[in-house]
């Protein structure tokens, strides 16, 4: 009996966790000089696991991504994509629903990954847009803004820390 109990409280732990995620983002990618080149990008995101529908907006370089439900999302992934496309990030701006998230010292947990708010002076709560302000996911002077010249990286037990901006 008290295996069952336990298994039911894991399991209800479980799905509030799931439900605190990443749900879209905004991605403007530099370097785009035709139609071919951001159809080959959006093929090559369109294949991460994670991602759910991709809306290209040709004229702004955009794309709008849908992420899947209870699919941890990979930004690392997202970058190389691009990367690996011949193009560059050029800003990644992610909404992610706080309900059901414990931020303590203006960081989170989500994932293999870390989270470190730089400019959030409130409680959040529901979906909140957060720009992704590390190298690789915007320009160097947003990183050199938020971040300084030299941005330390901590070395955590688990996954990499990301920097966010509201």
């Amino acid at each position: 009996m008290k295996t069952f109990k336990i298994s039911i409280v894991l399991f209800i732990a479980t799905i509030t966790a799931a439900k605190a995620q990443f749900t879209k983002a905004e991605l403007q990618v530099s370097g785009l000089t035709c139609s071919l080149c951001a159809r080959t990008t959006e093929k090559s995101l369109k294949a991460l696991p994670f991602v759910s529908e991709i809306k290209p907006d040709l004229i702004r370089n955009v794309y709008f991504i849908t992420f899947k439900n209870d699919v941890p999302v990979d930004f690392e992934q997202i970058s190389k994509k691009v990367r690996s496309s011949g193009f560059s990030v050029n800003y990644l701006k992610t909404t992610f629903n706080f309900d059901k998230t414990t931020v303590a010292d203006n960081a989170f947990t989500y994932g293999a990954n870390n989270y470190k708010l730089l400019n959030a002076d409130k409680p959040l709560t529901g979906p909140v847009v957060l720009t992704i302000v590390d190298q690789g996911f915007a320009p160097k002077s947003i990183t050199k803004k938020h971040l300084g010249k030299n941005p330390e990286e901590v070395p955590t037990a688990t996954g990499r820390t990301y920097h966010l901006a509201i």
